[in-house]
């Protein structure tokens, strides 16, 4: 007899699931040296419920304080901290000043404001989270400070932190130019990781895995982008260093596209052709020269398009030098547009409805005296809000593992303050716990448990007693709020989030068509064309997979959208497959043309708008193929232990394609 295994829920196996990786060390040196101190500095001045507020400040900047390049940190910390600010400020004011209805009502105009904020990525998610929560804190959590000191001290702790993020050296040990090491460390890595990528779509192609490799070849690219970018006083490049590491992310562009179309062409490649990615890996990471390249044979358009891109890189690091910023540019138009657009407006209403329902709640209840002696009622809308953050998993998975590290965080922490002294063993806690955040961020609930533990010892340590059962029962109804108003019907058509983001990435791909089935030879357009399709794609499977998660009421309006993105996924890869053979040979090759009319019929069928022009139009005349510069006398050396064919070298040939 055969045993049919229980399948797991989406929201269940989400809830059980946990991130992989290893933790830096450099980060849990931050966490502790972060609100810890602070507190400690704010009591012996005699100041300790600032202290308390700027422990939370920089508690949020080190949850914020994630893997990547120091530049980069400063908008991933920065944004969310002023956001956070100016929640404090308005919530302050609006607590001291409005009655307890026209506070709600501002409370949730702010959960729409702060949900259409989301809408705008990692950053925009997490200014919105420290908006409200600093706003429900200021509302419910009576200081003697006023307002603007009280946002100044939040702050100052996440700028703290900030600085010690900027200052302090990571656990990368780089060789190379000592004097840039600390710098751009973040940026060495991840511009590494795209080689590594690249590398590793070449060992799969003509496998299984190439589709997974193709993939996590475009997250590595998203996170060399975005490690690259970041505020910056200059418009270009200000350094050697850093105009060497813009020049080798670009070489990695050609390389990545090349890498694609040998995967979409499904034939496996010689083992020794991913060599030479790896060797300029090596050489990005140490900041060493890249030794001998060798290259591969070129008997296929894929092949051809690697050989000329390796030629280009090999150039490329021998010059190491660009002044372009290679960062996702967004315009003011766009940004507005997506906060008020479907993503936004759908975001929005579901934070504003459960962050002013749980706000009211807790009024009530507060009004009521349902609270005894504690006046802190901000703590069930600012549960809230992190139950329907959309971006943060789905919302059954949230509500259980909130609900579960709630109440252990908050059974740990009675446990210790029974035998810890006042106030250093809080202060100790509060190090311990700022230490511990980068380890809990793995997992949604070991996140809450750590976090109510930190949470509890600041608000004991500003004054007030031990409430830890409260929390737990303030946090149970926060979960019952947001489950049960977290799926009532809105406003408007459910899943509109997850329609504008392939709409989207339909529109990325559109303008990539275009591009290379018209006569332009830019390659550099091309390639950022090539990148916009591939992060809208990534971004819309991710807003997908989460969607899916959901509870079957919620998880319904993402049916289809899998397939309509795997559709689009595969016409941008054949589309790189267009743009490496229109290279080669100047026409279009009739395969490609089927497949790509195959991919819009099949995108109709799914109704999903199919990107323009029509492939079938007539292909653009045979271009002259442009010279390509010679390699360099610098660091790439030509491997004498693998000949090229008569007539070229071993890195790449005379008529390689040139770039932009």
């Amino acid at each position: 007899m055969t045993r049919t295994a229980l399948a797991v829920p989406p929201w269940l196996a989400h809830a059980l699931r946990s991130q992989r990786g290893p933790v830096s060390r450099s980060a849990v040196l931050r966490g502790a040296l972060g609100g810890g101190p602070l507190l400690l500095a704010a009591v012996l001045a005699g100041r300790p419920t600032l202290g308390v507020v700027a422990a939370i400040g920089a508690m949020f900047a080190g949850i914020n304080d994630r893997p990547g390049s120091r530049r980069a940190s400063v908008a991933r910390i920065g944004t969310p901290a002023l956001a956070g600010a100016a929640g404090l400020l308005t919530g302050t004011l609006a607590g001291d000043h409005a009655p307890a209805v026209l506070l709600t009502l501002l409370l949730t105009v702010l959960g729409l404001a702060a949900g259409g904020i989301s809408a705008l990525g990692p950053v925009g998610s997490s200014a919105g989270t420290q908006l409200l929560v600093g706003a429900a804190v200021g509302a419910g959590m009576p200081l003697p400070e006023p307002g603007w000191l009280r946002a100044a001290a939040f702050v100052a702790g996440a700028a703290w932190l900030l600085l010690l993020r900027l200052a302090l050296p990571t656990s990368h040990t780089l060789a190379g130019d000592r004097r840039f090491e600390l710098r751009f460390d973040g940026e060495r890595a991840a511009v590494a990781g795209v080689y590594e990528a690249v590398a590793g779509l070449l060992d799969a192609a003509g496998s299984d895995g190439a589709t997974a490799r193709r993939a996590a070849l475009t997250a590595s690219l998203d996170q060399a982008q975005d490690a690259l970018a970041g505020p910056r006083l200059r418009r270009r490049p200000s350094s050697a260093a850093e105009r060497r590491l813009h020049a080798q992310y670009a070489a990695a562009l050609p390389l990545a596209e090349a890498a694609t179309a040998l995967a979409w062409a499904g034939d496996p490649v010689p083992d020794r052709t991913s060599e030479a990615p790896r060797r300029l890996a090596a050489a990005v990471r140490n900041g060493a020269p890249t030794g001998p390249l060798p290259a591969p044979a070129r008997s296929a358009p894929g092949l051809r398009a690697l050989d000329d891109a390796l030629l280009y890189a090999a150039e490329t690091f021998d010059r190491a030098d660009s002044r372009r910023l290679h960062g996702r540019r967004r315009t003011r138009t766009s940004v507005l547009r997506t906060v008020l657009g479907a993503r936004g407006r759908e975001y929005g209403m579901r934070v504003a409805l459960c962050f002013g329902v749980s706000a009211a709640v807790a009024q009530a209840l507060h009004h009521t005296r349902w609270y005894g002696q504690h006046e802190h009622w901000y703590w069930l809308p600012a549960t809230a809000v992190f139950l329907v953050k959309p971006d943060l998993g789905p919302l059954a998975s949230r509500v259980l593992s909130r609900a579960a590290g709630t109440v252990l965080g908050a059974l740990l922490f009675a446990g210790f303050a029974a035998v810890l002294p006042r106030p250093v063993g809080l202060v100790l806690l509060v190090t311990v716990c700022g230490a511990l955040i980068p380890l809990a961020t793995r997992h949604f609930a070991a996140q809450t448990a750590v976090v109510t533990v930190l949470v509890l010892a600041l608000v004991m340590a500003g004054g007030e007693p031990q409430a830890s059962f409260a929390r737990i029962g303030e946090t149970l109804l926060a979960c019952a709020i947001v489950l049960v108003v977290g799926h009532l019907p809105t406003p408007g058509r459910r899943g509109e989030a997850i329609r504008a983001r392939l709409a989207e990435a339909s529109g990325a791909a559109r303008e990539y068509l275009a591009h290379v089935l018209g006569e332009s030879e830019d390659r550099e357009a091309r390639w950022a064309l090539r990148r916009e399709a591939y992060r809208t794609l990534a971004e819309a499977r991710a807003a997908i997979a989460l969607a899916s998660a959901e509870l079957p009421t919620l998880a319904r309006h993402a049916d289809g959208a899998d397939e309509i993105a795997t559709t689009l996924e595969r016409l941008v890869d054949t589309t790189t497959a267009c743009a490496v053979h229109l290279d080669d040979t100047g026409t279009l090759d009739p395969h490609h043309l089927r497949r790509l009319t195959s991919l819009r019929n099949e995108l109709a069928h799914h109704g999903a708008p199919p990107p323009r022009p029509d492939p079938a139009l007539r292909p653009p005349p045979r271009r002259r193929r442009l010279n390509a510069p010679q390699r360099g006398a610098g660091n790439c050396a030509i491997n004498p232990h693998n000949p090229a064919p008569e007539g070229r070298s071993s890195v790449a040939g005379d008529d390689s394609v040139a770039v932009g």
